[in-house]
């Protein structure tokens, strides 16, 4: 089995939305309800906006049924702001998902690192590949 992990930087499409409740006497802070507000989106499936990552339901269900571990899937709000409806009349966003990092070493297919960016296992990288992940930055992970 392939020990090469992985730094993904997602693309960012928006912003926390005003019903989003975070904890920001800690840092990274702390986020009980996740409120996406899209700003834009050029179309991938997977994420950030700091301190959390969303991914699509169908990226999700692929997380899910190959058994990987470092991770649980909840629920997310999502709205659009006016520059998005501008932007994109008429536009209908797939259902989302909260992707909550839980990995807390290496050992999981998903970690969030000291630094704060997503370090992911070649097992998970190949199920990324399968969907759009265009516009995130990925890189060889320092071993």
């Amino acid at each position: 089995m392939s020990k090469k992990r992985w730094v993904l930087e997602p693309e960012v499409a928006g912003e926390l939305g005003d019903n989003t409740i975070l904890d920001t006497s800690v840092h990274p802070p702390i986020v009980s309800y996740f409120h996406h507000r899209f700003e834009g989106w050029l179309g991938d499936d997977l994420l950030e906006v700091f301190p959390c990552f969303l991914v699509t339901a169908a990226l999700a269900k692929a997380l899910e049924e190959v058994g990987l571990v470092g991770f649980t899937l909840d629920d997310v709000e999502v709205s659009v702001s006016l520059e998005f409806e501008f932007m994109y009349p008429g536009r209908v966003l797939p259902e989302f998902r909260w992707l909550k990092i839980t990995g807390k070493d290496r050992e999981a297919d998903f970690y969030v690192t000291p630094d704060h960016h997503l370090e992911v296992s070649d097992r998970a990288m190949n199920i990324l590949r399968r969907f759009n992940i265009a516009h995130a930055e990925i890189e060889a992970a320092e071993t």
